[in-house]
């Protein structure tokens, strides 16, 4: 299945906790995101392959420093935005909460290089503008202050961690208002065909249901609650 169709069917008929539940079964017990890391707006949904992003805080405006981001302003920021790909998600992490990782501006370029969405281990910030542009976000919610003189991106597409979630390049992300999910790519297929036929078994569950069978008959049934 190509990426087009996959998240297609995933967008269409799943959600995550059922993928979740999916990847518990198959041994990967821990890859939700931190609870924290919501979407703008409830009813935003991710569906893409991961583009890491490491980012570092900086504590001097000044150009007087002798590494190789010296005089860079957001180090490598604007490379790693540029580098978006289509059907890619922007996913970052390494600084503190002292400002905001990502804003309006990047969300107009990534919609025109097609990109699935931002997904970020801090704030936003323009959120009515990403809400009007109709770009997918999540984060730890919105605080205006910016990452020009307090933080710089180091790298990206390099492993990252959020919380001890690994996350490497191209792995499948998906995020609904209930988190989100690193779906490892090396069972992918196994946990999308798993939880498709999950979903339709508890929408059979629930039809029983609503016809009078017991939670415990239903269950013994379908295997399924």
């Amino acid at each position: 299945m190509n990426d087009t169709d996959l998240f297609a069917l995933i967008r269409g008929e799943l959600f995550t906790a059922v993928v979740g539940d999916v990847l518990d079964g198959l041994g990967f017990q821990h890859q939700f995101l931190p609870p924290g890391i919501m979407p703008l707006t409830t009813q935003m949904r991710v569906v893409g392959r991961a583009m890491p992003v490491l980012e570092a805080d900086v504590f001097s405006a000044s150009n007087d420093s002798v590494g190789p981001l010296a005089g860079k302003p957001f180090g490598l920021l604007l490379e790693a935005l540029d580098d978006l790909k289509e059907g890619e998600v922007y996913v970052a992490t390494g600084s503190s909460l002292r400002y905001a990782l990502w804003g309006g501006l990047m969300s107009t370029r990534a919609i025109h290089l097609k990109a699935a969405g931002a997904v970020l281990d801090g704030f936003v910030r323009d959120s009515n503008e990403i809400e009007a542009l109709g770009f997918t976000v999540f984060g730890r919610g919105t605080y205006a202050q910016d990452q020009g003189p307090r933080g710089k991106v180091m790298d990206y597409r390099c492993p990252i961690e959020i919380e001890g979630i690994r996350i490497e390049p191209g792995d499948l992300l998906f995020g609904d208002r209930e988190g989100v999910l690193v779906i490892p790519r090396a069972v992918e297929q196994e946990a999308v065909t798993r939880a498709i036929e999950k979903v339709r078994t508890e929408n059979k569950v629930a039809v029983a249901i609503r016809n009078g069978m017991s939670t415990r008959e239903a269950f013994d049934t379908f295997g399924v609650m």
